[in-house]
C-alpha cells in the first residue's frame, strides 16, 4: 500500500509544479516596455526643448519690439535718449536702411507688429514655458504664417535692392555682399523660428491631438 500512495503523491506533486516550458518563458516584455518608456521620454524631452526655445524667443521679442522696432511708428518722444541712441547705433553699425529711413510698406509691418503680434507675445511666452498648452496651437500657426510672410519682402530688399538707385533710402546702406549677408543674419531668426513653430504645431502629435469633449 505504501508504494501506490507514494506514486499517487508523486503524481499529485507533478500536477502542482509548473511545466518546464512555462518556466523557460523569456523575459522579453520588460525589456520592450523599458525601450518604449525610454522612447517616450526622449520624445517628451525633445518636445520640451522646443517649447523652451519658443518661450525664450517670444520673451526676448517683447523688449526688442517695445524699445527698438516701435520707435519707427510711435512718437519718438516716448523713448528716453538711451533707446533712441541705441537704435541710431544699430542702424549705422549694421547699415540697416529699413530702420534709418523706413519705407511705408515697412512701417505697415511694424504697425501690425504693434497691434497683432505684441499682445500675443506674453501669452505665447507663458504657454511655451508652462508647456502642454494646446490652446496656443491656432494662434501660433497664425502668428508664424504672418511673420514669415512679412519677412519675405524684408529679406528680398536687403539682398537684391539696388540702394544706390533707390530714392527712398537715405543714409548708410549695405554696399557689399558681406554687409547684406550680415543684415540677413540679423533678420533671419524672425523667419527661422516661426518656421520651426509652424512645423512644431502642425507635426507634433501632442498639439495635433484634439481633446474629446466630455459628455455631460
Amino acid at each position: 500500500m505504501g508504494a501506490p500512495c507514494e506514486a499517487s503523491r508523486g503524481r499529485g506533486g507533478d500536477r502542482g509544479t509548473p511545466p518546464r516550458d512555462s518556466a523557460r518563458t523569456p523575459t522579453v516584455f520588460p525589456h520592450a516596455n523599458t525601450r518604449l518608456n525610454q522612447r517616450m521620454m526622449g520624445v517628451l524631452g525633445a518636445r520640451r526643448c522646443v517649447e523652451l526655445l519658443l518661450g525664450l524667443y517670444f520673451l526676448s521679442h517683447i523688449p526688442i519690439t517695445l524699445f527698438m522696432d516701435l520707435q519707427v511708428v510711435l512718437p519718438r518722444e516716448l523713448y528716453p535718449a538711451e533707446f533712441r541712441n541705441l537704435l541710431k547705433w544699430y542702424s549705422k553699425e549694421f547699415k540697416d536702411p529699413l530702420l534709418q529711413d523706413p519705407p511705408v510698406w515697412f512701417k505697415s509691418f511694424l504697425f501690425c507688429e504693434l497691434v497683432f503680434q505684441l499682445p500675443f507675445f506674453p501669452f505665447a511666452t507663458y504657454a511655451f514655458f508652462k508647456g502642454s498648452c494646446k490652446w496656443i496651437r491656432i494662434p501660433a500657426i497664425l502668428y508664424s504664417v504672418h511673420t514669415m510672410t512679412t519677412l519675405i519682402p524684408i529679406l528680398s530688399t536687403l539682398l537684391f535692392e539696388d540702394f544706390s538707385k533707390a530714392s527712398g533710402f537715405k543714409g548708410q546702406r549695405p554696399e557689399t555682399l558681406h554687409e547684406r549677408l550680415t543684415l540677413v543674419c540679423v533678420y533671419a531668426p524672425y523667419i527661422l523660428i516661426p518656421f520651426i513653430l509652424l512645423l512644431f504645431m502642425l507635426r507634433s502629435p501632442f498639439y495635433k491631438h484634439e481633446e474629446k469633449r466630455k459628455k455631460k
